[in-house]
């Protein structure tokens, strides 16, 4: 009985010993990655700061994401604090933050390819979402973000834990997207005429695919917690939007409710989306109908 004590025992150290290194490893990578520097080509953004193209991008920034992220003021927010996650924190984007250190070129660096003033990879910035933006609509956020006053509320740095860097060494965490993201696929020079087309829904789509996948068919969104509920099935499936109507759509996009009644987990940012226009949400809805149907799970 002993001697297999003492075989276990031993056994429980080797893997303690294996499960270190292998985090001492994921830290090292992840930090390699981090500080590495990516060169871009300068796009077309021209920012003129008209009193139309900051309206614009003021309604960018507060319905397709940014806010929910950055804050309402964006001026930065923690937006994870828990081991073995770490703190995720976005950045403060006004003058007094880190936006006095972008011109409109390093914004769609960062907005685009999520690729830092300076050249690094930004962590989780989501710019699978955001490379299919126009010239036009970058120009309008980076506008937008260069008009607003300067806040100086200071924001804790991330401090990734173990767990999204084992992640991320295993190829199962986006932690760096701009690693990962087709920089030569960015947008148009300008956003398809503003119609409830689905040739303007599938436009607008670009925002849901970090979450629900290039075939928008949802699942376990890559490198969110257990306790975070897979994206839903947004195809015509029967798992997903098949017997839905397009008020039915509407609502759970203004209300965050589904036809039964059920509420949304806030964890979809119905309520960013909710800025939506109605012709955005008619136009969404149209592209929707016509993706091909996916069982629930497959992105």
């Amino acid at each position: 009985m002993r001697k297999l004590i003492g075989l276990v025992l031993k056994l429980v150290f080797v893997l303690l010993l294996v499960a270190a290194a292998g985090v001492a490893y994921a830290w090292w990578k992840t930090d390699k990655a981090i500080a590495q520097r990516i060169e871009l080509p300068e796009a077309g953004i021209v920012v003129d700061g008209s009193a139309e193209q900051v309206e614009r991008g003021r309604h960018l920034a507060t319905s397709r994401g940014c806010t929910d992220c950055h804050g309402a003021d964006l001026a930065g927010h923690v937006m994870i604090d828990a081991q073995p996650m770490g703190r995720l924190v976005a950045s403060n984007l006004t003058p007094g933050g880190v936006g006095r250190h972008y011109d409109a070129i390093t914004f769609e660096h960062a907005i685009r390819h999520a690729v830092a003033f300076d050249g690094t990879p930004l962590v989780v910035m989501p710019a699978q979402d955001y490379i299919g933006l126009s010239d036009d609509d970058v120009a309008a956020l980076a506008a937008y973000l260069q008009s607003l006053p300067a806040v100086t509320k200071r924001q804790p740095e991330t401090a990734l834990g173990a767990l999204p860097r084992v992640l991320f060494t295993l190829g199962k965490m986006p932690l760096l997207p701009a690693l990962v993201v087709d920089h030569a696929k960015t947008g148009p020079a300008q956003a398809p005429a503003e119609a409830a087309t689905a040739e303007f829904g599938a436009y607008v789509a670009r925002t849901c695919v970090g979450c629900h996948g290039e075939g928008l068919s949802g699942g376990r969104v890559p490198g969110t917690p257990p306790s975070f509920p897979p994206a839903r099935n947004i195809t015509p499936d029967a798992t997903g939007l098949a017997k839905w109507t397009e008020a039915d759509f509407v609502r759970a996009m203004r209300e965050g409710k589904r036809p039964d009644g059920s509420e949304i987990d806030p964890f979809m940012p119905w309520k960013s989306f909710a800025q939506m226009r109605d012709t955005e949400l008619s136009a969404l809805w149209a592209y929707l109908q016509t993706v091909p149907a996916k069982p629930a799970g497959g992105r």
